[in-house]
């Protein structure tokens, strides 16, 4: 584990995505609240929350960090069949706080998978990626 105990205390946020790739029949099923399994976004916001903060019991050498805000939020194109989620992190600490947006976003589109595998087996999850740091040492990164 990297020894950050030098390191001073700055404001820091990451914000991930994940895209969902499903039949816009499945994706109207998600809006209309209408999933066998209940409220797909409800569940899975809450998914992502909980994983964020468990990060580094996941992820090998993550530091723990005080989370001081988290918020997952969904955007959808019907046309498209894509559900987008995003995970912004934002802490006051000694490291940034990317792997805990990467894990909330990731968690919280497998939760999604798996609460509309019943409505359609062929639901995909594409490009989780960090879109955005801001804080520490190397400043502000934008993709």
């Amino acid at each position: 584990m990297v020894d950050v105990s030098e390191k001073r205390e700055t404001a820091r946020e990451a914000v991930a995505r994940a895209i969902l790739r499903m039949k816009p029949a499945t994706l109207r099923v998600i809006r209309q609240g209408n999933a066998p399994k209940g409220d797909v976004l409800g569940v899975a916001r809450t998914a992502g929350i909980l994983a964020a903060k468990r990060t580094p019991q996941l992820i090998p050498l993550c530091h723990p960090l005080r989370i001081t805000g988290l918020d997952v939020t969904f955007s959808d194109d019907v046309k498209r069949g894509e559900l987008t989620v995003e995970a912004r992190v934002r802490t006051v600490d000694k490291t940034g706080v990317e792997m805990e947006a990467l894990t909330a976003a990731a968690v919280a589109a497998l939760t999604v998978y798996d609460m509309v595998k019943a409505v359609e087996r062929g639901v995909t999850i594409a490009k989780v990626q960090l879109v955005e740091k801001r804080g520490g040492k190397s400043g502000h990164w934008r993709r």
